[in-house]
């Protein structure tokens, strides 16, 4: 089995689901923002602020680039698969799944969050209009999309089952 890259936008249930779909799976689980903060030895937060959102994507694409020969299920940041350079490289690796969930789910669970710069730093109609931006590259860039409705559980046996059902891998 290749590995498994989450995405979403900020609060969709990447790494909830995705640590009980490793689990599920018998792989390992990798949070992408974690894993950047360990190589960089700085918060996210700190990253953003001291370099900027820019450097930040960079790393994103240097992280993804460290999965090629690792196994796991990876919960992308909400930013990480928007390039088609990303969201390649992650098919590449494995396969991509887009976890659908409706702006309001999300904005309950992500306002106010101090450890999401983005969020943090914006206005619900800020990020209203960049989920509505995000949504279709979501879509685009992901080769299964499941609903991100229901229980983190739920949607991580969704996911076993459309990717047991994928030629892909």
């Amino acid at each position: 089995m290749k590995s498994v890259f989450l995405c979403g936008f900020m609060g969709c249930g990447k790494s909830t689901a995705g640590r009980i779909l490793a689990k599920n799976l018998g792989l390992s689980f990798f949070d992408l923002d974690e894993y950047i903060e360990k190589k960089a030895e700085m918060k996210i937060s700190e990253i953003f602020k001291k370099y900027g959102e820019e450097h930040f994507r960079k790393l994103e694409s240097m992280a993804i680039s460290d999965f090629k020969d690792k196994t796991g299920v990876i919960a992308t940041g909400g930013g990480a698969l928007l390039s088609e350079q990303n969201s390649n490289l992650a098919n590449s690796f494995g396969i991509t799944v887009f976890i659908d969930v409706p702006f309001e789910v999300c904005y309950s669970r992500i306002k106010g969050d101090i450890r999401r710069p983005i969020a943090y730093n914006s206005t619900k109609e800020q990020l209203k209009e960049r989920f509505d931006f995000r949504y279709p590259l979501y879509r685009s860039h992901s080769l299964i999309t499941v609903s991100g409705s229901g229980s983190p559980g739920h949607i991580a046996k969704q996911i076993a089952e459309a990717i047991a059902g994928s030629k892909r891998i």
